[in-house]
This record gives C-alpha cells, sequence and structure tokens, in this order.
C-alpha cells in the first residue's frame, strides 16, 4: 500500500499579478525548477556584462579610485621625460667625475670623441669598414712620422722647462695661497678672448652654478689648465686646442663671483700650482 498523505513533488510554478479589487488576473508567468535556475544564471550574466560594457567604454571608469585619468598619464609621461633628462645629467656628472678623478692622479683622461665613435660604430654596423680603413691610414701615418719631428715635440718636460702662452692680458687681482686661495683671479674687461696656455685637448666645458661657464684643458706632462666665470665658451668638449687659440670671453657668470673676471688654475701631476712662477701677466 502506498503511504497515505505523502505531498506531491511540485515540478512546475506559476506567477501571477491580479487586480485586488476585481480579482482580474493582469499577468502570469509559468517556470520549472530548471527554468527558475536558468533565469536566474542569465540575470546575473546581463548585469555583469552590462556593467564591465560601462565601464570598459565609457567616461565613468574615471570615477573608479586608483583608475588612471588622462591627468594621470600626462604626469607619468612628463615624470619620465623627467626622469631620463636627470639620467642623461647624471652620466654626464659622473664622466666629468671620472676624468677629473684621472687628471688628478695624473692619467690620462677619457676622450669624449672615441666614446662618440664608439656609439657610432654599435649603432651603424655600416661604418665598420671605414672605421678599418681609418685605423689603417693612422698607423701609416704613425709609421711615416716614426723618425719625423714630432717625436721632439713628445718630449716629457718638466713644467719649468715649457713655454706658457699669457691666458689674458690683465691685472691679477687676487694672487695665490696655497691654502685658501690655490689658483688666481685675473681681472679684465667683459668679453675679453682667454686663451689656451699650452696645446692640448678639452676635457670639460660645461656651465655650474658656482663657477659659471667653466673650460678645463688637459696637456701633455700631466699638466691642467682650468678656466672658469666665463661669459661664453669658444670650444666643447674633445676639441683639440693649441696654445694661444682662443678658448672663452671673459664673463662675470656664476654665483661665486663679484665682477667680470678670469678665475684661472694650473694643476701639475695632480697638485695646483702657482701661475705667476710661470706665466708673465
Amino acid at each position: 500500500m502506498s503511504k497515505q498523505g505523502r505531498t506531491p513533488k511540485v515540478e512546475h510554478f506559476r506567477i501571477s499579478l491580479i487586480d485586488d479589487q476585481s480579482h482580474k488576473q493582469l499577468w502570469v508567468m509559468r517556470f520549472s525548477r530548471t527554468g527558475l535556475f536558468v533565469i536566474i544564471i542569465s540575470t546575473i550574466t546581463v548585469i555583469l556584462a552590462v556593467s564591465w560594457s560601462i565601464i570598459a567604454f565609457t567616461p565613468l571608469r574615471t570615477f573608479i579610485p586608483g583608475y588612471p585619468d588622462a591627468h594621470t598619464k600626462r604626469a607619468a609621461i612628463n615624470n619620465a621625460i623627467r626622469i631620463d633628462s636627470l639620467q642623461n645629467v647624471i652620466h654626464t656628472w659622473m664622466f666629468y667625475t671620472d676624468n677629473l678623478k684621472k687628471v688628478i692622479a695624473g692619467e690620462d683622461p677619457v676622450r669624449i670623441d672615441s666614446i662618440i665613435r664608439s656609439v657610432s660604430a654599435s649603432e651603424k654596423p655600416v661604418a665598420a669598414n671605414a672605421a678599418a680603413s681609418d685605423s689603417l691610414l693612422r698607423e701609416d701615418v704613425r709609421k711615416a712620422e716614426q723618425f719625423g719631428l714630432n717625436q721632439v715635440a713628445e718630449r716629457k718636460l718638466p713644467i719649468e722647462g715649457r713655454h706658457f702662452f699669457t691666458p689674458l692680458k690683465g691685472v691679477v687681482s687676487q694672487g695665490y695661497d696655497p691654502l685658501l686661495h690655490p689658483y688666481i683671479d685675473i681681472t679684465a674687461p667683459a668679453n675679453s678672448v682667454v686663451m689656451s696656455v699650452l696645446d692640448g685637448t678639452v676635457i670639460n666645458a660645461g656651465w655650474s652654478d658656482d663657477s659659471g661657464y667653466t673650460i678645463q684643458i688637459q696637456h701633455s706632462d700631466d699638466i691642467v689648465s682650468i678656466y672658469k666665470h666665463n661669459q661664453k665658451l669658444l670650444k666643447k668638449t674633445g676639441d683639440k686646442v693649441v696654445a694661444g687659440a682662443p678658448i672663452a670671453l671673459v664673463g662675470n657668470t656664476g654665483s661665486l663671483t663679484t665682477g667680470d673676471h678670469l678665475h684661472f688654475e694650473l694643476w701639475y701631476r695632480g697638485e695646483a700650482v702657482d701661475p705667476t712662477k710661470y706665466i708673465n701677466f
């Protein structure tokens, strides 16, 4: 016998909308358990899809906390450009510091033109043949001059045996002091021409807040000359200069100056020396 009072399993449902006064059926929806489950899943899927579309393709996404807007992107680009500029400045100062250490230690500085040539060669492999030809030409010239007069100019001479060119005709307003003032100041009219004291290579030419426009020249026999507070530089880093060649114009640039003059330093084997002992001003 079947059990009495057993509740039959409900498989179908109905939702009706009925007028409360007339009891008239206005709307009805019939569904099963499976249909109800499908409706719920479909509804959730549609809501998620619509929400994602609104966030992805409309400006409303900018109201989400942490989402990058146009101002944030512009700031990021400006910061990237600023970082790149700062990196270039850091590399320049590192190169300058390394060269200065080498000069003070009496070593040969790194040539800026050699760095440029090496970078150009790495970026342009086509120039390899030209570089090889240039090396062969340099070797031929070196062999041709092996017994020439240039060998005499390469003799190592003490600083007392060198003939210095006067960098600037003027008045020595402040003399050399090994402790307080290891250089001299030469007063002259603005835009007077400053000249190199010896043949050499410019190892640094640029600007600093304290010294203004400054140029440093590496000479043979571990001699370095430095010219500061210039109004304008006529040479750039890596240029070859000869004694008496114009390299700058007298000025009053930088914070550590009170008038138009040339701040002149002379270094020999890593130590500052008194220029007035070797040069007539």
